[in-house]
């Protein structure tokens, strides 16, 4: 059963072939053709006129538009993230990075396009510049109730179960700490 992020789209893809006779490589090449600029424009063109369910035309724009960022330097990805009017959150990031870093050496910073998914076994957190003025940490806290704090991860994203908003180094304490470590614990 695939864990990782990389890992489900390996699966998706060669599903894809399965599914519709074609490799992502040659539907990333009729999406090329398309000449659309906009990953939502070519999903729904991808659905419209070609027929594939949501989860393939959205795997082929992202991989159209390397957006999954696999060929990107992380350094790179995480700079871009925090580059302009998100500057001032980069020491949040820092400080986040560096507490998961303690739980031990098997824990992974993944850099993508617009968060970094931090990774045990399988992913257990990431770390989102939202706004300007917040970084939102998401976190995969099976069957933890929310709390006014560690809210339900609602439309933030679906790859953790919970969310907590962080505006600064010092919002970054034990209980925060206490939540990711718990996380990274289940993620073996």
């Amino acid at each position: 059963m695939a864990k990782s992020p990389e890992e489900m789209e390996a699966v998706m893809a060669s599903n894809l072939k399965e599914a519709t006779g074609k490799s992502i490589e040659q539907w990333v090449a009729i999406a090329a053709k398309t000449g659309l600029q906009k990953h939502g424009q070519l999903v729904a063109c991808l659905k419209t006129d070609h027929g594939l369910t949501h989860g393939y035309a959205n795997l082929v724009a992202h991989r159209t538009f390397k957006s999954a960022a696999s060929d990107a330097d992380p350094s790179d990805l995480v700079a871009a993230q925090y580059a302009g009017p998100k500057h001032a959150l980069r020491p949040v990031y820092e400080a986040l990075a560096e507490a998961v870093r303690g739980f031990g050496p098997d824990v992974e910073l993944s850099p993508k396009k617009a968060y970094v998914s931090v990774r045990r076994a399988k992913q257990f957190a990431i770390f989102q510049p939202s706004t300007a003025t917040r970084l939102d940490v998401g976190i995969n806290l099976k069957g933890v109730a929310p709390s006014e704090r560690l809210e339900e991860s609602g439309s933030f994203n679906s790859m953790v179960t919970h969310r907590v908003r962080v505006g600064g180094v010092n919002d970054i304490d034990a209980q925060l700490v206490g939540w990711l470590r718990r996380a990274y614990d289940a993620a073996n």
